[in-house]
């Protein structure tokens, strides 16, 4: 068997030993900050791998990490605070592409980067957007 080929491409993605270890990071941010958030890590598809609402977290963050993630996986790990500076001076895409179902314009969904390669995505919500983007990129960092 060939390690290449026109036809199909290998994809990397992330383990639940990996997921353990970036919620575990994240949730240790989480807890210095002093505020409960909801976390999703995905795999390199956005399919939820780990999630956890910590005590006290609105219910409804935990749909909206989940989206983070996906978002940033659909795509290919732009981050989602970086999406708002994208699209603003276009009235056309502020009006159309943000009734996309589960796309997320603002701050908390950050790639998970190994080795060059973006092998899933971690999503934070229930503070500030700069507060989940800090809780994410802690995640993330556990593991790039």
């Amino acid at each position: 068997m060939t390690t290449t080929s026109r036809t199909t491409q290998p994809t990397r993605t992330i383990t639940l030993e990996g997921a353990r270890i970036a919620l575990d990071a994240a949730l240790d941010k989480a807890n210095e900050l002093g505020l409960a958030f909801c976390i999703t890590v995905a795999d390199s598809s956005g399919d939820p791998v780990l999630s956890a609402r910590m005590d006290g977290a609105p219910r409804l963050s935990a749909g909206i990490a989940t989206n983070k993630a996906y978002t940033v996986a659909g795509f290919g790990g732009m981050p989602t605070d970086r999406w708002w500076d994208a699209i603003k001076d276009e009235p056309s895409l502020v009006h159309g592409i943000t009734h996309t179902p589960r796309l997320i314009v603002f701050g908390g969904g950050v790639p998970i980067i190994v080795e060059g390669e973006l092998v899933g995505t971690i999503g934070a919500s229930g503070g500030s957007a700069e507060e989940d983007t800090v809780v994410a990129s802690a995640g993330a960092a556990a593991l790039g």
